[in-house]
């Protein structure tokens, strides 16, 4: 059944379209990979069926008492409260009914309320729909069920009373998933949900999407994740939106056989309009130095048939990828030597150790991956090998002359009051058009 019907919607960003005229059905019942380039419109999309855009034509709208659940890439979590203050927060609507049902509660042990029959009837009634609303929501079991969710996501029930601030990325991730569970919508709108994601949390959450009973609108980077939970594919590009049926591998290899015979028929088409242009231009030119209207209405009659040919686009085989050079090596064979680091927070019984005894060698043209479970210290290391943060014990070395790139996982580096093209220009001196 269709949950999401948009007809003729448009997005623009200051006076550019991002999408126009765009229309799609979204279902109650499949799995969708949402895919295109960086800045082709997804997240916007996203947002739009979420409720925090509006479009400038066309309409959405919804089928009756659908709930929809939106995770953003990243999740705007309060600050200064713990993760199961968070996530039980969630739920606005159980919040609401459980106020309401207080204040009947309140009214009906007023001697006015309870005095009056008819009064005291319509609390009454008025008790039992909330009641039955609350049940259907799951309200009973509701702080049982922000439990077993966060647990089933991973967390322990010690990580509980955790500070959101404590959080990393993954677990960041995670919460702003629970608080959608707990919620139970029809609908899930997710915008690279596994990024930042352990390997625990990324099998989970391809569990989880498989075995979700309402409808799923995916963006992700992942190919075996699209691979292996997605009914279909819809590809935003140049402004538009195109399904195509199966997994991100079937639709990766048709897109291609369709460009490739797109690209074959443009180039036969264009041949055939070369010939007709050649012939026309003959006719004209011999009609003209002969004074032989006949040919001159043959060569016009040739030209008017070019013009009512329909034109097949030229295909983009392959889009702008960028140029990226990583120059951190200047002659030193050893690059990062770290020896017995031991990173430590707190104190007391409130003493966490994150890193014991940790020994790493690195030289010139290894490449290493840093794995481990969500919160386990991987970026803490980061910051400890940038000389953020000192260690409680151990050395870290970097040879000489070598310097570093950090690629932040909250982005915590970018100055957002800047353009993308402003901030790559100013962290390297460049022309626009080299920055572009």
């Amino acid at each position: 059944m269709i949950a999401i019907h948009l007809d003729g919607v448009t997005v623009s960003y200051v006076d550019a379209p991002i999408f126009a005229d765009l229309s799609w059905d979204v279902h109650d019942d499949r799995c969708v990979g949402l895919v295109g380039a960086n800045g082709s419109g997804k997240s916007t999309l996203l947002k739009l069926m979420a409720g925090e855009l509006t479009t400038e034509s066309g309409f959405l709208t919804f089928s009756s008492g659908l709930r929809v659940g939106y995770l953003p890439q990243e999740p705007q979590l309060e600050e200064g409260v713990t993760l199961f203050q968070e996530v039980f927060a969630a739920s606005t609507s159980l919040a609401r009914i459980e106020a309401e049902m207080a204040r009947v509660e309140m009214a009906l042990a007023d001697p006015a309320v309870y005095g009056d029959e008819k009064r005291l009837h319509r609390k009454l009634a008025q008790q039992a729909a909330l009641l039955e609303r609350f049940m259907a929501m799951g309200g009973p079991g509701y702080e049982s069920r922000v439990r077993g969710v966060l647990i089933s996501l991973g967390f322990a029930p010690e990580d509980f009373d955790l500070p959101i601030t404590a959080l990393s990325g993954g677990q960041k991730k995670l919460a702003g998933l629970a608080r959608l569970l707990v919620q139970r919508p029809h609908i899930l709108l997710l915008d690279e949900p596994d990024n930042h994601l352990d390997m625990a949390g990324k099998a989970f959450l391809e569990q989880f999407i498989r075995n979700f009973k309402g409808g799923v609108v995916l963006v992700s980077h992942d190919r075996y994740l699209l691979d292996v939970v997605v009914d279909e594919i819809a590809e935003i590009e140049d402004g538009r939106l195109n399904r195509y049926a199966g997994t991100y591998s079937e639709f990766a290899y048709d897109k291609q056989m369709r460009l490739q015979r797109q690209a074959q028929m443009f180039r036969i088409q264009q041949r055939e309009i070369g010939r007709l242009e050649q012939a026309a231009q003959r006719l004209l030119t011999w009609g003209r130095s002969h004074d032989n209207e006949k040919l001159i209405k043959q060569g016009k009659a040739i030209l008017k048939r070019i013009d009512r040919i329909d034109r097949i686009e030229k295909p983009i085989l392959e889009r702008k990828k960028m140029g990226l050079e990583l120059k951190g090596w200047r002659g030193s064979k050893k690059v990062l030597e770290i020896t017995a680091l031991d990173k430590v927070f707190g104190g007391g019984e409130e003493e966490k150790i994150v890193l014991a005894g940790l020994n790493l060698l690195l030289f010139h043209g290894e490449r290493a991956g840093l794995v481990g479970a969500n919160g386990v210290g991987k970026s803490v290391l980061f910051r400890l090998i940038l000389g953020q943060e000192a260690p409680t014990g151990g050395t870290i070395k970097l040879g000489p002359s070598v310097s570093m790139g950090y690629y932040a996982q909250e982005h915590e580096t970018l100055d957002y009051a800047q353009t993308p093209l402003g901030a790559v220009r100013r962290a390297a001196t460049m022309s626009e058009s080299a920055a572009m």
